[in-house]
């Protein structure tokens, strides 16, 4: 075995990196929530004639599952609940806009919610790889 062909091809350390960028990314979100609070998703709850302390959910998804797939903890669940997370961000922040083009990019209006549910997928099909935490694990 070449170990820098090996390491180079890594779908392993591939999978560390995709978990690193996606959580560390929504960590971010998660620490914003936890200092300033949910209240702004609680009143969209509310709007719609849900408990407005579902809100805490997305609290949850945004810090625990995004520690917890940084990690390689129990990957494919944190992923599961990290990819419901961005699906309900998406219907409830981002529905009027969900086939608008953004005029000054070109690209989708929702493609950074879309990139973070599809990397989300992405680990749930795969779990975290051999250098997660529980590796081989039912739910990694």
């Amino acid at each position: 075995m070449n170990f820098e062909k090996d390491f180079l091809r890594s779908t392993d350390l591939g999978l560390l990196l995709l978990r690193i960028a996606l959580g560390g990314l929504m960590l971010f979100h998660g620490m914003h929530k936890l200092i300033y609070g949910v209240g702004f998703i609680g009143d969209m709850l509310a709007a719609i004639g849900l408990p407005s302390f579902i809100a805490y959910g997305s609290l949850l998804a945004e810090l625990v599952a995004s520690l917890m797939i940084i990690c390689g903890i129990w990957t494919r669940l944190a992923s599961v609940v990290f990819a419901g997370n961005m699906m309900v961000a998406i219907l409830m922040a981002h529905a009027s806009e969900m086939f608008s083009l953004s005029p000054m990019t070109g690209g989708l209006v929702i493609e950074l919610p879309l990139l973070y549910l599809l990397g989300a997928a992405v680990l749930c099909l795969t779990g975290g790889g051999r250098f997660a935490v529980t590796k081989g694990t039912v739910l990694d």
